[in-house]
């Protein structure tokens, strides 16, 4: 594998440049001195942002793209093995590596590297911990999986040994990371177009866990099934967490760091007892709903207790968060119909974010939903249509394809019909135009309408807000 001297700043290109995570790390190296040009399928906020900073970006990712001065490429994951500007790399003999070697190979130079796994949910804890090492003056490197407004984008430099990122198990890319303290958030099937079962994503699980070294710590949800197996046998401090007040899960303080005595504050957020290795903390406040986000804080807190950052200043840092962009984010109000976000693409984080929602509106709780990927839509078909049944009136667009190609046996129809089986209002539209227009005309003061998904369904709620 050809390794990256990051002490001589070279001439790189990222194909995908404009995938919130690439951005991020184009942007860290551009301002570190590398020449750093890249190329995305279509103009985004993102490449138009890289090109105000003096990045070349190419649209469409084509051949006559990759030039001989070139010292090494960066791709994603989401690259298939035909893509032209990858071809014509392995013909001229140019090193290339992929996103998860790079961030591998960067972590290697932070000697305190915190890596954020899990099916869900990582991007928020990514968020959480890095208020609070940036509030608590840790001045960490952060690389997060969404805009979080505290930093001013996804990606910030430090100049300390503290670096954080989230670290996505998809083609198993978090096995070429270099932390020393993980997170395990949870464990469910994802990604089935490369896993072959939910044995095989655990076992994945296992062997991130066993890249933490002797002197660093695994921090993992306590409430994962048999979480045993995944720290058996490994070398470093494991720390456990979970939610042990009964009226939500478990009593159960033994739970290295535990939540208990949980509030809710209507539609505002929860306060929560915090306990630290048995050890009553401090009473903690959140502005951000779901009793999920409880879970969510706690290891942040814990890593941040190691750290040795003050509980006030973690406190008040967990008071201000309000969460990453597109994270049940509100967008704004029309005709009085509340628009509200969210990056929700597997069937747990749905009924999470739309049970949360219901709470929100004593009047209809329409949810605009882009499944994501054929193969998701395909293996979670019922569950999709489960989870999105705590809707009330459940409005459908095509599949965002993302990296794969339509095979053709499967529709966002197919998931109509089984919303129908489920006795739902169900509607399904081929464009966003007509979408937009269907919810002009049908959705009423007082109704909360959600868009949902890890696709571009966003612009819906922007368009009917004129933004």
């Amino acid at each position: 594998m050809y390794k990256i001297n990051f002490r001589e700043p070279c001439r790189i290109h990222f194909i995908g440049i404009g995938g919130i995570s690439m951005s991020g790390f184009a942007e860290y190296l551009h301002n570190l001195g590398y020449k750093v040009s890249g190329s995305d399928s279509h103009k985004s906020k993102i490449t138009e942002h890289l090109r105000d900073l003096g990045i070349e970006v190419f649209y469409g990712q084509r051949k006559g793209n990759i030039k001989s001065d070139i010292d090494v490429v960066v791709y994603t994951a989401a690259i298939s093995n035909d893509n032209e500007e990858l071809v014509a790399v392995r013909e001229m003999g140019i090193p290339a590596l992929n996103r998860a070697e790079l961030i591998g190979q960067l972590m290697l130079n932070f000697g305190d590297s915190i890596a954020i796994s899990g099916t869900h949910g990582k991007t928020t804890v990514t968020s959480m911990l890095s208020m609070i090492f940036v509030d608590g003056n840790l001045d960490p490197t952060i690389s997060v999986g969404g805009i979080l407004n505290a930093i001013g984008g996804n990606m910030r430099m430090g100049d300390t040994d503290h670096f954080i990122v989230e670290a996505c198990e998809y083609m198993n890319s978090f096995l070429e990371f270099n932390p020393h303290k993980g997170v395990i958030l949870n464990i469910d099937e994802d990604h089935m177009d490369f896993f072959k079962d939910l044995d095989d994503i655990r076992k994945s699980f296992h062997l991130f866990a066993k890249k933490i070294p002797k002197d660093g710590q695994l921090y993992i949800n306590a409430e994962i099934p048999n979480y045993e197996e995944i720290t058996r046998d490994l070398d470093c401090e494991v720390l456990t967490y979970g939610i042990s007040d009964p009226a939500y899960r478990t009593n159960n303080l033994t739970y290295d760091i535990a939540a208990d005595n949980i509030k809710s504050y209507n539609m505002t957020g929860h306060s929560f007892d915090l306990y630290y290795k048995g050890e009553y903390i401090d009473n903690i406040r959140l502005n951000v709903i779901g009793v999920h986000n409880i879970s969510n804080s706690l290891p942040a807190i814990g890593i941040s207790l190691q750290e040795k950052i003050p509980i006030d200043s973690i406190k008040n840092s967990l008071m201000n968060f309000k969460g990453a962009e597109r994270r049940f984010e509100y967008k704004g109000t029309v005709g009085g119909v509340k628009i509200v976000d969210d990056y929700a693409h597997h069937p747990t984080e749905i009924t999470a974010t739309l049970s949360v929602a219901k709470s929100y509106t004593d009047k209809t709780l329409w949810c605009v939903f882009q499944p994501h990927t054929y193969s998701r839509t395909r293996r979670f078909l019922k569950d999709f249509a489960k989870a999105l049944s705590l809707a009330d009136k459940i409005v459908l667009a095509d599949i965002y394809a993302s990296r794969e190609k339509n095979p053709g046996d499967i529709s966002s129809r197919d998931l109509a019909k089984e919303l129908e089986k489920l006795g739902k209002e169900v509607y399904y539209f081929p464009s966003f135009d007509e979408i937009e227009n269907f919810l002009l005309e049908n959705c009423i003061n007082g109704d909360l309408l959600i868009t949902m998904g890890a696709g571009d369904i966003v612009t819906v709620g922007e368009s009917l807000l004129g933004l």
